[in-house]
């Protein structure tokens, strides 16, 4: 018995030594992949947004609704403001605002509301079954809220994601986070370098 330990010992080693390299392995695979799935919206102009438009540039996304009272509003004024003190390297990130509100938020509505605070970001919209999907595929929190008087509010993550060219994900920005750090993480969007 003493004559197979040693062996034992190796064969248990590399067993575990393989099993990390596999998983390092289909780690970086992962992080090949595009972050979320595919999807069918509008945007506000009218036109038909997909993944494809997503992923064919750098993007920053925000998840939210028309009817909110103080984060929305204040994460897109926040949003356009870091894109204008970027410069010219604002043309090289796309910035989207996605409805998690299909109901209320029409293409319409995502217009007027999109264009009276900011010309660099787009509103986006869909049916409900089609918002859903995307809220499902890229792990956001949306949770309608009754409120009283039949009318309702929607609880919801409240990070902007940063999204490289094709579509992998590449950190968030945090409500009300330190502008400078916002406005780095921007940057290095920008020039395709990864937020650490």
């Amino acid at each position: 018995m003493k004559k197979f330990l040693p062996i034992f010992i190796v064969a248990f080693i590399v067993v575990i030594v393989g099993a990390a390299g596999f998983n390092l392995i289909r780690d970086r695979e992962a992080a090949r992949e595009p972050f979320g799935g595919s999807f069918n919206l509008i945007a506000m102009d009218g036109q038909p947004f997909t993944e494809e438009e997503l992923r064919a540039t750098p993007a920053a996304i925000f998840f939210g609704f028309t009817h909110c009272p103080d984060v929305c509003p204040t994460t897109l004024y926040e949003l356009d403001g870091w894109l204008k003190q970027l410069g010219p390297e604002a043309g090289n990130i796309k910035a989207y605002f996605i409805s998690v509100d299909p109901e209320r938020d029409t293409q319409e509505i995502m217009k007027t509301y999109v264009s009276n605070v900011s010309d660099r970001i787009i509103g986006v919209t869909g049916t409900p079954q089609n918002v859903a999907d995307v809220v499902k595929s890229y792990h956001v929190y949306a949770k309608k809220v009754p409120l009283e008087g039949g009318d309702y509010t929607v609880d919801h993550t409240a990070s902007v994601f940063l999204l490289d060219q094709g579509g992998h994900f590449r950190g968030t920005i945090a409500y009300q986070e330190n502008p400078d750090t916002a406005l780095e993480k921007l940057k290095n969007l920008a020039k395709g370098r990864t937020n650490g």
